[in-house]
């Protein structure tokens, strides 16, 4: 009989879980900018993603290259070459892959701390809270960067030093605004109804408290990505990262050091820069628009 029962009541919540996502469909498509910059994130990921049926990995290599040092544009190379006679458009293509895959992880690994951080603090309180929301505090006041820039430093230089290090230096944030989150839901009356009815802490936090605080911390999750891309970019651009590895930040690397900025070989620059402009950009509107979506009065100012 309790099989039963259950059956029904999981296919209630489904039920409500899909028009909850329905009606945030809706809500996201009025916002013109959102639509605009996931429509740009959508095209530039099929292009990441299809590059090698397109792009010869060996044409990458510093010895694979079949142009001409320093080519301007043409038709052969539409962004013109760099030092090694590689093709600048086949980089910034291949590249995206990296930018965008260090940014998802690293935006995983820092949100997951942050959420976990956050509901933990939120929920039990306490002494326990203090102590986690000092070592927030902690680290909100050192600059990300900066931190970053010394675990990179200190440890072997690969695409998983730079997830690592933006991701447990990023977290801080989210941490906040989750355990703000998390103190507003815990004051609600069906979770005090959860624990007459026998709840435990893993059972709360789980079950209530959780799906409670996505909202925002998707929100977070869509800003965050924008700004783990420039830092893999800012770390890659300062030598930090992978050598073996092809980033918009590792090839405006390797631009400053063949000298492209004192002798104007523009076309060695401007394209990986307008890259991580584009893609900061359109993960920033994204986000504003998932934020008016879940909170009617940014949709009021519209």
């Amino acid at each position: 009989m309790s099989g039963q029962a259950a059956a029904p009541r999981r296919s209630l919540v489904w039920e409500r879980r899909r028009r909850a996502f329905a009606e945030f469909c809706r809500e996201y498509a009025r916002n013109r900018a959102g639509l605009a910059g996931l429509a740009g994130l959508v095209v530039l990921a099929a292009i990441a993603l299809s590059a090698p049926l397109f792009i010869d990995p060996a044409g990458l290599t510093v010895t694979g290259g079949s142009g001409g040092r320093f080519e301007s544009p043409s038709a052969r190379y539409p962004l013109g070459t760099d030092a090694f006679g590689r093709s600048v458009l086949a980089m910034v293509v291949w590249g995206a892959r990296i930018s965008l895959t260090v940014g998802f992880l690293a935006t995983f690994v820092s949100v997951a701390l942050g959420t976990l951080i956050g509901i933990t603090a939120g929920h039990f309180g306490g002494w326990s809270a203090n102590v986690l929301m000092r070592v927030t505090d902690w680290f909100a006041v050192l600059p990300a960067l900066v931190m970053a820039v010394a675990l990179a430093a200190v440890m072997s230089r690969s695409t998983v030093t730079i997830i690592i290090a933006i991701g447990v230096t990023a977290w801080p944030a989210t941490a906040r605004i989750v355990r703000a989150q998390t103190l507003a839901v815990e004051a609600r009356p069906f979770i005090e109804r959860a624990r007459a009815l026998g709840g435990g802490h893993g059972h709360i936090m789980l079950r209530h408290v959780l799906p409670n605080v996505m909202p925002v911390v998707l929100a977070q999750t869509t800003l965050l990505v924008a700004e783990s891309i420039i830092m893999e970019s800012t770390l890659a651009f300062l030598g930090l990262g992978d050598p073996a590895t092809i980033s918009w930040g590792a090839i405006l690397q390797e631009a400053r050091t063949a000298g492209a900025v004192s002798s104007g070989i523009w076309w060695y620059l401007i394209p990986p820069g307008l890259a991580i402009a584009f893609v900061a950009l359109a993960f920033t509107v994204c986000g504003r628009a998932v934020e008016a979506v879940f909170n009617p009065r940014l949709r009021e100012r519209r």
